[in-house]
């Protein structure tokens, strides 16, 4: 098939932007759904309804999370058995992956509703945002399945090789998204829940096309009706592999929590909105950054489990290249007009634009060096490491941000939880160097090795 043919023998760095620039597209439009819904909130609803929402984001991570673990863990495994040329088992893992994001969204649409209050609460929510908080995340949750099975499957198209369908979906959807959006929350007075159901209506959009391209001619991976049942083994495949991604998205979600917490202690419910002005600008960044990631990734993937060496290893210098010129170019970019970045989402409250410009400015000092730390952690989990791949995903929450954001506000106040995040970035990048240069080291060995068992983590013991 041509997506195999290309994989393995077309040139590493054309391929690499064949796939970037839909990937780009792709996740780009994909961070518009959080980020227009707070520009059209932040401009049409107010500054407090933009805290509301921004109390929401630790959920939304732990809803992407279970999508990263499903959607990740299936492409990942879908890359390696399409490179040993092994179709069927790759059908197969698509069918078990399916079934899991089914079962995964009930369980998680039935947790939130039951423990709705309390999470919220412990996230943050005050008595001044809690209707806004609760109002969105009331809408939210009812369409969990279609992002589950929207995002996860998409991944999956991407890593099949087909990245310019997958780039199509998020532009189907995130389009949708971006037109209800103003209807909703503007013209028809909806606010806050307008914007929700413009969200799950987009979401919906996309469930229905990857669903709608695996069961047509264009997939090379199909699903199949006789494939539609999990199988063990190979669900032990997808939570190995999806765990890094999904652990990372956990600890994200905590921490968010606990920042929500210390934001209100330390600069109340408007430091709230500032941090989630300064995560819409973050996401911009660290998007372009997994693009490259998802365009390394089947890249990488195949050509593991195709013993190519070579193509697995000039994959990743392209990607630690290209996501450091991202990163730098970002720092002095951001650095140079974070007023302008700021106004986008309020153009009202002067409060807010103080406390969001101070932040951005701090936040982002480590971004120099957050492009390799990412494509870095990638690899490991491309590779089907996943036992580094979670602690390299988990060593700046859980190791560097938690502690920070407990001690520096002590002594710095509001100023210490912005410092929190370039020392653990910093932190993050120096730990996995030194990871990644062992592994390095090791890859002719491993590759070539036999497996000694059935699974991926077994193909690297320890």
């Amino acid at each position: 098939m041509k997506n195999i043919d290309e994989l393995q023998d077309t040139n590493v760095g054309r391929l690499m932007f064949k796939y970037f620039v839909p990937a780009f597209v792709g996740v780009i439009i994909n961070a518009l759904y959080n980020i227009v819904d707070r520009v059209f909130i932040g401009q049409g609803v107010g500054a407090t309804a933009l805290s509301g929402i921004s109390i929401i984001y630790p959920i939304m991570l732990i809803m992407m999370g279970f999508s990263m673990l499903i959607g990740i863990g299936t492409g990942v495994y879908v890359s390696i058995n399409m490179g040993k040329k092994d179709l069927d088992r790759a059908e197969k893992t698509l069918g078990t992956g399916f079934v899991l994001m089914l079962v995964v969204s009930v369980i998680i649409m039935a947790f939130i509703y039951f423990f709705k209050e309390p999470v919220l609460r412990s996230f943050g929510a005050t008595d001044e945002t809690f209707r806004y908080a609760n109002d969105y995340l009331d809408i939210i949750v009812a369409g969990v399945v279609f992002q589950v099975v929207g995002f996860s499957l998409n991944n999956v198209i991407r890593s099949e090789g087909n990245a310019r369908i997958a780039m199509l979906s998020m532009i189907i959807s995130a389009g949708t998204n971006i037109i209800l959006d103003p209807i909703f929350i503007f013209w028809l007075d909806m606010g806050v829940k307008g914007a929700a159901w413009a969200t799950i209506i987009s979401m919906f959009i996309l469930m229905i096309w990857v669903l709608a391209h695996f069961r047509g001619k264009n997939a090379v991976v199909k699903l199949r009706n006789k494939y539609i049942r999990i199988d063990n083994r190979i669900l032990i495949e997808i939570v190995a592999i999806g765990m890094a991604p999904f652990t990372m998205q956990v600890a994200n979600s905590l921490v968010h929590g606990l920042l929500n917490q210390r934001l209100i202690e330390f600069g109340g419910d408007l430091a709230v909105g500032a941090m989630g002005i300064i995560n819409s600008v973050n996401s911009l960044v660290i998007m372009t950054i997994v693009a490259i990631n998802m365009a390394s990734q089947p890249i990488i993937g195949f050509n593991y489990g195709a013993k190519s060496v070579p193509r697995v290893k000039e994959a990743l210098r392209i990607s630690i290249v290209a996501a450091t010129l991202v990163s730098v170019v970002s720092f002095l970019l951001i650095e140079a007009v974070p007023g302008y970045l700021v106004r986008i989402f309020n153009s009202d409250s002067i409060e807010l634009y103080d406390i969001a410009v101070h932040g951005v400015k701090l936040v982002i000092l480590a971004y120099p060096l957050v492009g390799f730390q990412v494509v870095a952690s990638n690899f490991f989990q491309a590779v089907g490491k996943a036992k580094i791949a979670m602690f390299s995903t988990l060593f700046r929450q859980v190791i560097g941000l938690i502690p920070l954001i407990l001690i520096l506000p002590e002594f710095f106040g509001i100023t210490g939880i912005w410092l929190a995040y370039p020392l653990a970035d910093t932190m993050a990048a120096v730990a996995v160097f030194f990871l990644l240069i062992r592994e390095w080291k090791r890859l002719p060995g491993l590759v070539s090795k036999p497996s000694s068992g059935s699974t991926v983590v077994d193909m690297y013991p320890g």
